[in-house]
């Protein structure tokens, strides 16, 4: 009997380790936390990776890069936000996180986010919370790889 108990103490002992020891998760988005994208966010600059500037004339289908510095960008924690030019011409979006990418898809009067199918997808370069660094990818003939960075100070 007493062989039995400590066998049965044994063997719960090894499952607890075996179940306490797990592989090493490595960290996303630099490490900030959904919270960290949460507040209003001006974008300070636009610049290029990899491009020459003013190879890129239309940026999320709307205007010019040079349109969008100084724009104001709400996130809430919901996924609801907006941005709004310095011509106050304004934009609802929905966005989201998914592992190193920043998405968000444009949500017009009557439309709702979850029958949205198209959108934008940006590599996360930083968030520090206070400092914001992303970048949407631009072909580049039939090999290479540019990108437009976006560059954003937390306002609120």
């Amino acid at each position: 009997m007493k062989k039995i108990i400590t066998l049965a103490l044994v063997m719960s002992a090894f499952a607890l380790l075996i179940s306490a020891c797990s592989a090493t998760k490595s960290v996303v988005n630099g490490g900030a936390t959904r919270s960290a994208y949460v507040g209003t966010w001006t974008l300070t600059d636009v610049g290029y990776q990899n491009l020459v500037e003013g190879a890129v004339q239309t940026i999320f289908d709307q205007g010019p890069p040079a349109s969008f510095i100084g724009s104001t960008w709400s996130f809430t924690n919901s996924g609801n936000g907006s941005y709004t030019l310095s011509s106050g011409t304004s934009q609802k979006i929905f966005w989201s996180l998914n592992g190193d990418t920043f998405q968000f898809k444009k949500i017009f009067e009557g439309d709702k986010a979850k029958n949205v199918a198209e959108g934008y997808q940006l590599a996360i370069v930083s968030n520090d919370g206070s400092n914001m660094k992303i970048k949407a990818p631009v072909g580049i003939g039939s090999t290479g790889t540019g990108y437009v960075v976006y560059t954003f100070a937390k306002s609120k």
